[in-house]
């Protein structure tokens, strides 16, 4: 033990330190003084000092049994004698958390909590335009995760070391709604052995062609939650940006397919610890690590990511119950209206946007409306649509199919015909999506069920028009039946596709064999129906995605001996001949 008191006060001091700064190491508090966390670091160092100072004495020598209280009042006169600057400290700390809890309660500051988020009233047949079929996703997360994940099955040079993180983010890449999610080191070991290349690839899922594919990085990631030293993202992130408090990282990619964590900045905006709102985000490369800082409104458009569906939903539930003060959201609640339990996205303008239905107070069977709000600006607006909730909806759509026991994912808002309607996967006990349906929220008793989306949208229109919901109108032709003339097959991204022309049509319609492997086997003759998207207004191109094939009946067997079963373009005559 040290002899002198200079020594044990400095002793205890490194002590002190070394036990900090493990202990930031691990659990990463901010730095900042409206991080609640920080408070407990500055607590826990308190403690540490007071124990080592304590130990570094000697105890009590005398070796007197004490009653708890007298052991007690033993221990302040310790402190106070020995440590009364640190004892003052740990007080002064325990007093500004609990004061800054309570100057940021709601019921002081009601208005500055309603006002969190501003929420625009919306045209819902005006802002929400009818999505063609190859933009409406087709699975919820969990599907998504398990087609990912048995992607990487496909993988022998992988499956061994890496294993799918089961981390998913839904953005727009590409023009195209998809999860990207990255792979994992399959335990320590394999980090060990690995960590030098860093994670070879990340998962992509296409929400709409439910097809998932495995991108290979020509130099591999270092930076992500699997690493457990300093390049974990959150360690990363904390010594680049002491006094930064985030929001969970995002995996995202570019649009040329670069990956990068999106680490939005918190900030507390009301009194000391209340009224949680986004300021910025910090890019941070997953290759390199390198970082970036952006103010909210310079983050690059291609980012989705910025404000999670939790904490638009948090700021709206305050919007929605504080509209007339405190008291009226306890006792009389007129007017009081809060966010139904779950949400879902939708793209709009190559943005992500959340969306969430709204119920009143009493937390009944109906919605007063539904809110979209955009993840990367927080634009929110709200549209008035009385009708069934979501979960109403789902109940519903699983009545259609009680005899398949299909499980309904949570609903996504479309704009059919101009009606909002509930568009639901519905899915089997493996998570694959079987059948879709659509359900009118305001008449929910419309329900469409089939297994396609086309064929489920045609049904449905034809029902609202039927019931007098809408006008008769003239469906747009999503559907091709005919003799099978011309076959070629290109490979495209390590996929394997088919280009089919239907005899008297010159539009060539393209399917993926990794979705519809009924298409390797067919011949000209055959006679095919398929669903396809809508041309583009405007569009000259020749071919169209093609999202189902059904084989009518196929060519008697000499015609296929004598007509070539696939068509390649005749070559160009030398024009030096």
């Amino acid at each position: 033990m040290p002899k002198g008191r200079l020594s044990r006060t400095l002793l205890s001091i490194v002590i002190t330190a070394i036990v900090g700064f493990l202990y930031f190491y691990v659990s990463l508090p901010a730095l900042n003084f409206q991080a609640s966390e920080f408070y407990g670091f500055l607590a826990f160092l308190c403690i540490v000092y007071v124990i080592c100072i304590f130990v570094l004495s000697g105890g009590n020598p005398d070796n007197v049994v004490r009653t708890p209280k007298e052991k007690a009042r033993e221990w302040l006169r310790f402190v106070k004698s020995r440590c009364l600057p640190v004892g003052v400290l740990f007080v002064a700390i325990v007093v500004v958390a609990i004061v800054g809890q309570i100057i940021s309660l709601p019921i002081f500051r009601a208005g500055s909590y309603r006002n969190l988020l501003t929420v625009e009233e919306g045209n819902f047949t005006q802002d929400i335009a009818q999505i063609s079929f190859d933009k409406i996703p087709t699975l919820d997360r969990d599907s998504a995760e398990y087609l990912g994940d048995r992607q990487m099955g496909t993988l022998s040079d992988m499956v061994s070391q890496f294993e799918y993180s089961n981390d998913s983010t839904q953005i727009n890449y590409q023009g195209r709604p998809v999860r990207v999610a990255p792979i994992d080191y399959a335990d320590l070991i394999k980090w060990f052995t690995n960590r030098g290349e860093g994670l070879p690839a990340y998962v992509v899922v296409d929400m709409v062609t439910q097809e998932a594919n495995v991108v290979r990085l020509t130099e591999g990631m270092k930076y992500s939650f699997s690493e457990p030293l300093n390049r974990n993202v959150m360690r990363h992130l904390r010594f680049q940006y002491p006094t930064y408090m985030f929001d969970t990282p995002q995996f995202e990619i570019n649009e040329e397919g670069h990956p990068f964590w999106i680490a939005p900045r918190v900030v507390k905006t009301i009194g000391l610890f209340g009224g949680r709102d986004i300021q910025g985000a910090v890019l941070m490369d997953a290759i390199t690590g390198e970082s970036t800082y952006y103010d909210i409104a310079d983050v690059p458009s291609w980012v989705d990511n910025v404000y999670t569906p939790a904490l638009i939903m948090e700021q709206y539930d305050y919007y929605g119950t504080l509209i007339n003060g405190f008291l009226n959201s306890i006792l009389g609640q007129r007017d009081v209206r809060v966010t139904t339990d779950g949400y879902n996205y939708i793209a709009l303008n190559d943005d992500v946007y959340m969306y969430t239905g709204v119920t009143s107070a009493n937390a009944d069977q109906s919605n007063l409306g539904f809110l979209l709000s955009n993840q990367r600006t927080k634009e929110t607006k709200f549209y008035t649509a009385p009708g069934a909730t979501e979960n109403a909806a789902k109940g519903s759509a699983q009545g259609e199919v009680q005899d398949l026991g299909y499980t309904a994912t949570f609903p996504l808002l479309l704009n059919i015909a101009g009606e909002p309607t509930y568009f639901i996967p519905l899915k089997d006990a493996n998570n694959l999506v079987k059948s879709y349906a659509m359900v009118n929220v305001a008449q929910y008793q419309v329900v469409t069920v089939a297994s396609t989306v086309s064929q489920c949208e045609q049904e449905y229109i034809r029902q609202l028009a039927d019931k007098g919901i809408t006008q008769t109108e003239e469906l747009p032709q999503t559907q091709a039946s005919g003799t099978v003339a011309e076959i070629r097959s290109a490979v495209l991204e390590g996929n394997t596709y088919y280009f089919i022309r239907l005899e008297g049509e010159e539009i060539f319609y393209s399917l993926s064999a990794a979705q519809n492997r009924e298409v390797v086997t067919l011949n000209v003759g055959d006679r095919i129906t398929v669903d396809h998207a809508v041309a583009a207004e405007g569009s000259t191109s020749s071919i169209l995605d093609a999202y189902s094939l059904t084989v009518d009946g196929r060519a008697p067997q000499n015609q296929t001996d004598q007509v070539p079963q696939t068509t390649q373009p005749e070559p160009q005559p030398d024009s030096a001949a």
